[in-house]
């Protein structure tokens, strides 16, 4: 809640340095920004979080980006003075600590990390936050749904918090449940957002090449970059074109097609999406390249986002998505959902895979019905740990020359989730 301070007025600036300002009232917090940003991420969407600078009283220049999660952990001693914000809050725990406890605290904090003399601390201590303590803090604690003594040594209490997090997780159905994305589209028509590229003998000989246990790793690569670029191409063939007219060498006139939007950018999701990048740089020049990094919780089964690193100003761009292989669709629909955090209209997404399985297919296509899918091939059928069957192996360990593990997944590891 801190990162929430008001930025002062010049006026206010003089009294905060003669610790004559009262940080600790709730007219200090910006609680109409602070309930637009909690909302945002109850939303899932990412948001930009103000850095204070408790010793210039003000607001740094760069902000600092948090995305939505499953849980969101909310602190500070006002998180029940503000109506609005109270009912966003799904469960209200009161921490309450012995005076003397908090004193120190305070103390160590303001001396070792905010610069303040002692002299100054107490000053305001006695001036501000006893009174405000008091007046807005201690009474809130009626409002709360549980109420912890002792602070972060309360175990008993910890486990009880930790128990109901788990049930309303498990209530809410917000874990990926993998059975039911498997069994949620059988027997169901393949989407129309789908593009399969046809199945040429060139194509069928490739992947025959590919899926070859046998085949080396020299061979490997070369099959799988000759389909991404013609993968690639196929892709470029639904971005939005207009008429472009042209004169020839002859001095004639041809009537073409050129590029309607503002800019191309891939994004690869690592490891194995990499691999695509460089047939998009070849028949896209000066393209524009993002990186997401996501993998499974092995405690949750969850995928999460480790590592992102996108253009700026990407939310004007026509955006492909790579991922080699497919086969739940729960990384490809995280990546999706960082896009669209990321103002890209949903519209504007292109997912391009060497190999996808039907389910992966239909839960991207459920979730996201505007983007355009694009693969060499589907395979029907995903096995009871989530490979593709008949599949194609480790893509990024057959690519690279990497071993997988035993327990391995199409997309762990390289794209790296299900």
């Amino acid at each position: 809640m801190d990162s929430f301070y008001k930025v002062l007025s010049p006026e206010e600036q003089l009294l905060a340095a003669r610790n004559d300002y009262n940080f600790d009232h709730p007219d200090a917090f910006d609680f109409d920004l602070l309930t637009h940003t909690l909302r945002k991420l109850k939303q899932g969407k990412s948001v930009k979080i103000p850095v204070y600078d408790f010793t210039t009283h003000g607001r740094q220049k760069e902000w600092k980006t948090v995305y939505g999660a499953s849980v969101i952990i909310f602190e500070g001693i006002m998180s029940f003075a503000d109506k609005a914000l109270l009912q966003l809050l799904d469960m209200k725990i009161f921490v309450e600590t012995d005076s003397d406890i908090r004193l120190v605290r305070r103390l160590r904090r303001d001396i070792t990390e905010r610069g303040r003399d002692i002299e100054g601390v107490i000053k305001q201590y006695n001036k501000f936050v006893k009174p405000a303590f008091e007046q807005y803090i201690e009474p809130t604690m009626r409002l709360a749904d549980l109420v912890v003594p002792r602070g972060g040594g309360n175990m008993v209490a910890i486990d009880l918090i930790v128990q109901h997090v788990h049930s309303q997780l498990e209530e809410r159905k917000l874990r990926w449940d993998m059975a039911a994305l498997a069994s949620a589209h059988q027997a169901q028509p393949l989407p129309q957002t789908l593009s399969v590229l046809e199945s040429t003998p060139q194509v069928r000989g490739m992947h025959t090449i590919i899926r070859n246990k046998e085949t080396s790793r020299d061979e490997f690569i070369f099959y799988s970059k000759r389909l991404m670029r013609l993968l690639i191409e196929r892709a470029l063939s639904f971005l939005p074109s207009q008429v472009h007219i042209v004169q020839t060498p002859q001095g004639e006139d041809y009537e073409g097609r050129s590029f309607h939007g503002k800019r191309i950018t891939g994004v690869s999701i690592l490891r194995a999406g990499e691999t695509m990048e460089p047939a998009l740089r070849a028949v896209c020049k000066d393209v524009r390249i993002g990186k997401i990094l996501i993998q499974t919780n092995q405690d949750t089964g969850e995928p999460e986002l480790h590592y992102l690193r996108l253009p700026k100003d990407i939310s004007e761009d026509h955006v492909i998505l790579m991922d080699c292989t497919v086969s739940t669709g729960a990384a490809a629909m995280m990546a999706v959902r960082v896009l669209l955090d990321h103002d890209v209209q949903e519209e504007k997404i292109l997912l391009v895979s060497l190999l996808m399985a039907e389910m992966g297919v239909h839960s991207v296509a459920y979730a996201f019905p505007q983007v355009k899918i694009i693969t060499t091939a589907v395979d029907k059928k995903v096995n009871d740990v989530f490979h593709i069957i008949p599949g194609i192996g480790n893509f990024g360990d057959r690519y690279f020359g990497t071993d997988a593990p035993p327990d391995w997944s199409d997309e762990d590891l390289d794209e790296p989730s299900y």
